[in-house]
């Protein structure tokens, strides 16, 4: 893991909160000169820090998507199947994110569909028919408080 120090701390702070800031602005921010900025820049790309650049967008101005939460629970947790299902999720685009979880569900995935059919489309056509796919509990989003792209630093 990359030791980092606070310079390193506050310009990944930056450019998380914007990542098309440009140089002069962290110049300003950081009193850091342009190759300094970029050398650290590069380093992160090449260390995997910064993994890629996006778009973030907002899903309420977006054609009535919905948000929903699956738990999934597999009828086996062996490597083999959890593996299995990792990469078959990985390939099923209404999965936005997918996390490997610990205690009473196996996955949590979030998923964003245009509508309730749509949703029952996916859970009962698509997530249902994986192999080992034992238990399937939804939650739907009615209202996004707070949607943030931002890892605190400390």
């Amino acid at each position: 893991m990359p030791k980092l120090d606070s310079i390193d701390k506050q310009l990944l702070t930056l450019l998380q909160q914007n990542s098309k800031m440009n140089v002069k602005e962290l110049e300003n921010k950081l009193n850091l000169t342009k190759t300094p900025i970029y050398e650290r820049i590069k380093r992160y790309e090449r260390e995997g820090i910064i993994e890629k650049y996006v778009a973030v967008l907002d899903t309420s101005k977006l054609d009535n998507l919905m948000v929903v939460f699956c738990s999934v629970t597999l009828d086996s947790q062996n490597l083999e199947v959890i593996e299995t299902f990792r990469a078959d999720v990985a390939n099923i685009p209404e999965v936005v994110e997918s996390y490997l979880m610990g205690g009473a569900n196996d996955f949590l995935l979030k998923v964003i569909v245009k509508n309730l059919e749509d949703y029952h489309q996916f859970s009962s056509g698509r997530l249902a028919a994986l192999p080992n796919v034992s238990k399937i509990r939804s939650t739907f989003v009615l209202n996004k408080v707070k949607n943030s792209t931002v890892v605190p630093i400390s």
